[in-house]
């Protein structure tokens, strides 16, 4: 039987699939991701594997030269369950912040179909990376390096659904899904300010639930910020329960 801390490992390996850094290194089941010019979570360290107190400080010894020799800090990614014991007190003694909670969530995707009837925005989800798409999502999620943006996903070797909600020919909501291995993460959903309240995020989840189903996504699984309220309250509804809450751990 899969333990929950095997589930969690597991869904956050496939969200570093669904957001690939630019280099990736397997350090002993530790992942050192090096992506410069991206969101700098997509570069944190995945410390995946147990050790004991003394290999413990020279494991984050050589993550942090990896980092240095990239031109980088180190930052990592801390999961109960997940991480070795203790690598989060050795962190805050060695100066770095705990920072920018989150909770790992999951659905199956038949529930969130049954809990996201269709409503009355227009969503269509297509196969592949276009820069139709992708200049939509732009405007939705607001100013950044188009370019890295761009490169991330066009790194992703999964399958993917890329969502489109519209009120007229305007663009107002935007994600995707990545199928890995049976699950299926969303990513990227967000809303235009002036289009919120309308259904638009709640058409755009249920499009993606769908298109996940239909593309052997049987799980779905997305990451929120705690204190994201509208976002943890849309997928409340949509049946998604938390399974870690988790955090950084940066310097």
């Amino acid at each position: 039987m899969t333990s929950q801390g095997e589930i969690v490992r597991g869904l956050q390996e496939r969200a570093a699939r669904a957001l690939p850094a630019e280099r990736v290194e397997d350090a002993g089941g530790w992942w050192l991701r090096h992506a410069p010019r991206c969101s700098w979570w997509i570069g944190s360290v995945l410390p995946h594997r147990g050790a004991e107190p003394d290999e413990l400080v020279r494991r984050v010894a050589g993550a942090e030269a990896f980092y240095a020799l990239h031109g980088g800090v180190a930052r990592f990614q801390i999961s109960p369950g997940v991480c070795p014991r203790g690598l989060d007190a050795l962190l805050a003694a060695r100066g770095y912040r705990r920072e920018s909670p989150m909770s790992l969530r999951a659905a199956p995707t038949a529930r969130v179909m049954d809990r996201l009837p269709a409503g009355p925005t227009r969503v269509d989800v297509a196969d592949r990376l276009s820069r139709e798409w992708f200049d939509g999502w732009l405007v939705v999620h607001g100013p950044g390096d188009p370019q890295a943006e761009w490169d991330v996903l066009a790194r992703v070797e999964q399958r993917c659904g890329y969502a489109r909600a519209r009120i007229g020919d305007e663009v107002v909501a935007v994600g995707r899904v990545v199928v890995d291995a049976g699950w299926a993460g969303v990513f990227g959903l967000a809303t235009l300010a002036r289009a919120r309240r309308n259904g638009a995020a709640r058409g755009v989840l249920a499009a993606l639930a769908g298109w996940a189903g239909v593309h052997g996504g049987d799980h779905l699984y997305l990451q929120v910020e705690p204190g994201n309220v509208p976002a943890v309250r849309l997928y409340e509804r949509a049946g998604f329960t938390e399974l870690c809450a988790y955090h950084y751990r940066n310097t």
